[in-house]
């Protein structure tokens, strides 16, 4: 399996509204690192399995939406529990849909699975991976 794995990061706000969130239960911030990885099992006649330059730009694109936002407050979350690794599962969606558009150009095909992680901090990460 070949894979090209790109990465960004957005800026959020919101809260966890349930007593196992303890103090993240309050509105907080959080940075989240986002690394989205595109899988193949084959490579096209240049050696690609995906143009990263698409990737990194579809990428941004599907978290423009979510950057600086108060994930409370946008209408597609509402009364959802955004957790990580929700959130991990509402990008992967979002990334699918770009793939079956075939935004990655060419390489869009051949893409067969996807995993898209999401690092809270240093000490930890959530994801969603999935066949498409």
């Amino acid at each position: 399996m070949f894979a090209v794995e790109v990465r960004d990061h957005i800026m959020i706000a919101h809260s966890l509204p349930r007593p196992v969130f303890g103090p993240a239960q309050g509105l907080h911030g959080a940075t989240f690192v986002v690394d989205a990885a595109f899988l193949t099992e084959e490579l096209d006649e240049n050696g690609l399995a995906v143009d990263i330059g698409l990737a990194t730009d579809v990428l941004k694109e599907v978290l423009k939406p979510l950057n600086y936002q108060n994930l409370d407050a946008v209408e597609a979350f509402v009364g959802k529990i955004t957790t990580t690794e929700f959130l991990a599962k509402h990008i992967f969606d979002s990334l699918a849909q770009a793939v079956r558009q075939g935004r990655l150009g060419d390489g869009s095909r051949r893409i067969c699975r996807m995993k898209i992680t999401l690092h809270e901090s240093h000490a930890a990460r959530g994801w969603y991976e999935a066949d498409l």
